[in-house]
């Protein structure tokens, strides 16, 4: 389950496109951020997570962030500000199973394309060849058609695709999606079939497609209306930090993860009815050049770093896979989470203020720093060395409590298949 959030210049205080996006993904399923350059190809072919598709000379450089068995990305952004994410859609048409995923689709357009619209033009071709599918899905049967926002600079669209239809709107102002189909009868271009069933009478593309037994329990739509009215209540003075505190939200406060639901935006684990938590999250600064990355679960729990193009990533360690790894920067971030997870209320007051002035500081730093590369790159490694120093102090102060039985059990399984042992 993912949200993705957009604000165009008019709707931001600063006259910037800000693009937002939590990935909820399976709780063991950690998520690759990468940078990969401008690059040369000589092979015909490039292999996607399924399929193969065909290459191009030349790709675009692209930061990602991936869960580490795809190929494709589940949000990113390219060397020229273009910026793209995806949600999983359920619907009445059957998802083939092997295809191009939304995820592929992602990178693809990064790689490829220089703007949003060009992005979108690209993104609709392959979902009208008919080539869109596969299993979302490593460890069990998760298949879904996707929504994307695909934003740059000037101008952000929402498109939504069902087997080879699709609609698409232009936004003005703030939009969102969460797992729902959005779109009715508004659209500004479709594909050729959905034009011809509109032409039929009265028509919505969201009604009309959308599986009313898992949209229902994956609580898209009310994900989607709950960000929707809060970027709508601050439209025209829309900040990078409003963003981040919409991404690190809950549906309750004082909040317990034990108690969450599918309706919070940061996703905690809770079992059964609760089987994502968000892997990962995004704020681009578009028309700024400066990318918040945080690289690793759960942001109320974590800090967004600035990430460039100039600067380029810090070492992170091993790649991860779904295995607990305390070399791979995920899974090291990911111990001290679950542990803090057994004692949250406990510590997470606390927690948040100094997660806050450091945030702040980052902040405030990226904003005042020369733009030239060696500066930005010093400002991502001391962002990154600053988060480190938070987890080890906290690491010092977090005791580890006893979860409810239930919560608890569906963790120790989680934890067992991680091989993680929580040491007490």
């Amino acid at each position: 389950m993912c949200d993705i959030l957009v604000a165009t210049p008019e709707a931001t205080k600063e006259g910037i496109t800000l693009f937002a996006k939590n990935s909820d993904r399976e709780p063991n399923e950690a998520q690759v951020l990468e940078f990969i350059p401008r690059t040369k190809h000589e092979e015909e072919k490039v292999r996607l997570t399924y399929v193969n598709f065909p290459q191009v000379k030349e790709t675009y450089a692209v930061i990602l962030s991936r869960p580490w068995w795809m190929w494709g990305a589940e949000m990113g952004v390219n060397e020229f500000e273009l910026a793209i994410g995806n949600t999983a859609v359920f619907t009445k048409v059957k998802v083939p199973e092997k295809g191009i995923t939304g995820m592929d689709m992602i990178r693809l357009a990064l790689e490829r394309t220089k703007s949003a619209k060009e992005a979108l033009e690209f993104i609709t071709g392959i979902v009208e060849d008919g080539l869109q599918g596969g299993n979302g899905s490593k460890s069990h049967k998760l298949y879904y058609f996707s929504s994307f926002i695909i934003a740059d600079p000037k101008e952000a669209w929402v498109l939504e695709t069902v087997g080879k239809e699709w609609v698409a709107k232009r936004i003005e102002g703030v939009y969102s999606i969460s797992n729902a189909l959005t779109i009715e009868g508004d659209w500004d271009m479709a594909s050729e079939g959905v034009e011809r069933l509109a032409r039929k009478g009265s028509f919505s593309f969201a009604k009309h497609f959308s599986d009313r037994f898992y949209t229902h329990f994956a609580h898209g739509r009310e994900r989607g209306a709950f960000t929707l009215a809060k970027l709508r209540e601050k439209e025209g003075e829309i900040t990078l930090e409003y963003m981040m505190s919409l991404l690190r939200s809950h549906s309750f406060e004082p909040y317990r993860p034990e108690n969450g639901s599918m309706r919070d935006i940061c996703m905690h684990y809770g079992g059964l009815t609760r089987p994502s938590q968000t892997a990962s999250s995004q704020i681009s600064e578009l028309g700024r050049g400066i990318h918040w990355f945080t690289g690793t679960s759960n942001p109320c729990l974590s800090i967004f770093k600035p990430v460039t193009f100039e600067g380029g990533l810090p070492d992170l360690g091993k790649e991860p896979t779904d295995r607990y790894d305390p070399e791979a920067y995920w899974w090291r971030f990911e111990a001290f989470h679950r542990r803090f997870l057994t004692n949250y209320r406990s510590y997470i007051d606390d927690f948040t203020r100094e997660r806050d002035r450091l945030q702040a500081e980052i902040i405030e730093k990226a904003r005042e720093i020369e733009k030239t590369p060696e500066d930005l790159k010093a400002l991502t490694e001391w962002a990154f060395r600053e988060e480190a120093k938070l987890l080890e102090r906290w690491e010092k102060i977090v005791k580890p409590g006893r979860l409810p039985f239930l919560f608890g059990r569906s963790w120790r399984k989680v934890n067992e298949n991680a091989g993680l042992r929580l040491e007490g």
